[in-house]
């Protein structure tokens, strides 16, 4: 899985996570949905503002959108 597809499963899992639809959540993160969707399906590339918006909305620390789980 490249980077970008890896992130866009972390930021989807974790919005998931709190229930959110990506209307939601683009009106929290301040994006507009269709951006949000195209980070998710790792089409796109988010720049470090976006990524701090992305983490502020979801009330994690950046880092953690780069964690994946390990698959065995």
């Amino acid at each position: 899985m490249d980077k970008q597809t890896a992130f866009g499963k972390k930021v989807r899992q974790l919005r998931e996570a709190k229930s959110w639809s990506q209307e939601f959540f683009a009106e929290v993160s301040g994006l507009h949905r269709t951006y949000i969707s195209g980070i998710e399906r790792g089409t796109r590339n988010p720049t470090l503002t976006v990524i701090w918006q992305i983490a502020n909305a979801l009330e994690v620390p950046p880092g953690e959108l780069f964690t994946q789980e390990k698959t065995q």
